[in-house]
């Protein structure tokens, strides 16, 4: 079984040196590593050629999350592709071992794993990995959508593993949306009956610095995304799941006797609660199934 790493990249110098040591560290070593990457102005490109990464480089305004992982996925000659981000590190070298132990089921189409946050996160993103990712395992099908929601979709191309053939036999990672094209693609393959599996004991370390406007313009564009796939989001739990989070980053910074955070603790969910709404609410709908 041939395995193959794909990372887009862009000025991805901070990271790219430790995250392609630790892949070819791995107990399963990845057949290839591709390097997808969009022009960077930085050493980006000479680090992953150095390290034995097969890298092609694509004008930057040509990327797009879910064109470029389906251009990339076509160029590999893996049946297992591994989706991973420029900044998500391998936390051991156990990831892939264990990242592609569920592909062995025949119905499953593609697994992803724990995001460690990092030590010098913020507060609101350190509890946020700790309440996405948690530290058991789940099987998600179709039938989850009632009890779970929306979130019953929940899955991430930061580290991913995905069986090529049921990539493409389930028409690739849309391209019509700015970002969730992994959302949308396990949203897709829940409804045509497989299944995908969280697994935490596949870790990477991986955590957003970003600031409020970085924060509204992401959720922004997820609403937007999501929008034009309405049905995806019918069953919306996620202003239910936005209090639970809402809620635990307070008893954190409580906790921590961290109280100057509490006002951030609001405007940041805030911000993130109205761009949702906002980027979903005008946008047209695709029917798609």
């Amino acid at each position: 079984m041939e395995i193959s790493v794909i990372i887009p990249t862009l000025n991805a110098e901070k990271y790219i040196k430790k995250q392609l040591e630790l892949l070819w560290s791995q107990t399963v070593k990845p057949s290839e590593i591709l390097v997808v990457d969009s022009s960077s102005e930085d050493s980006t490109v000479d680090i992953a050629r150095s390290l034995g990464a097969n890298v092609y480089v694509i004008p930057r305004e040509e990327f797009s999350h879910g064109k470029t992982r389906n251009e990339a996925a076509r160029r590999a000659k893996g049946e297992i592709l591994i989706f991973l981000s420029q900044d998500a590190v391998p936390y051991n070298e156990l990831m892939i071992e264990r990242l592609i132990a569920p592909l062995s089921g025949r119905d499953v189409v593609g697994s992803y794993g724990r995001h460690v946050p990092r030590k010098d996160s913020k507060p609101t993103e350190f509890v946020a990995r700790l309440i996405n990712y948690p530290d058991y395992a789940m099987q998600k099908d179709f039938s989850l959508l009632q009890s779970m929601g929306a979130k019953t979709f929940f899955f991430s191309n930061v580290c991913s593993a995905v069986k090529k053939d049921l990539l493409f036999k389930l028409g690739g990672f849309p391209e019509d949306v700015f970002v969730a094209e992994d959302f949308i693609f396990a949203a897709k393959a829940l409804k045509q009956g497989y299944k995908v599996v969280y697994v935490p004991d596949a870790m990477v370390i991986h955590s957003h610095d970003f600031g409020p406007l970085e924060y509204f313009k992401r959720y922004y564009m997820i609403g937007k995304s999501l929008g034009r796939y309405k049905w995806v989001i019918e069953n919306d739990r996620l202003g239910y799941e936005g209090r639970k989070i809402l809620k635990e980053q307070l008893k954190f910074v409580v906790r921590e006797k961290k109280f100057h955070w509490i006002p951030y603790v609001f405007v940041e969910n805030a911000l993130k609660y109205i761009a949702f709404k906002t980027g979903a609410k005008f946008t047209s709908t695709k029917e798609d199934n």
